[in-house]
């Protein structure tokens, strides 16, 4: 019994109206470490930037680059280059055009279309000839 009193209670207070008392909403966990030790960690990380539809084109179209060989971070291996897949997140990109023609910003419009020009001729260049 007194074995069961030395870890440390985790109670999950996100239901809002939980209260300590509710058996499913902590349990008794036994580790080396308090959860002190994580929380620095965790403070010192910038926070993310929000997600908009520019963020989410451009964030496809790394994804496509680096799979078109394109090493985006020097201090990074690079990937192996996988055409197909980079293809299709280029088709992925020019469907989100067509679908959303005309609820753009102008701003998003033109990031949308210079990504889509870029990739596009970035995948020409490495493409078999047909």
């Amino acid at each position: 019994m007194a074995e069961e009193e030395q870890g440390f209670v985790i109670r999950d207070r996100r239901a809002g109206g939980a209260t300590e008392s509710a058996p499913a909403a902590s349990s008794t966990v036994k580790e080396a470490k308090p959860p002190a030790a994580s929380s620095p960690e965790s403070s010192q990380t910038p926070p993310s930037p929000p997600v908009t539809f520019s963020s989410f084109v451009i964030s496809l179209g790394s994804s496509s680059l680096m799979l078109m060989g394109e090493q985006l971070d020097p201090h990074q291996a690079s990937i192996p280059v996988n055409l197909p897949q980079a293809k299709e997140i280029i088709d992925l990109l020019s469907v989100l055009e067509a679908k959303t023609k005309g609820n753009l910003t102008p701003d998003e419009q033109t990031v949308l279309r210079d990504m889509l020009y870029a990739l596009r001729m970035k995948y020409v260049t490495l493409a078999p000839p047909k």
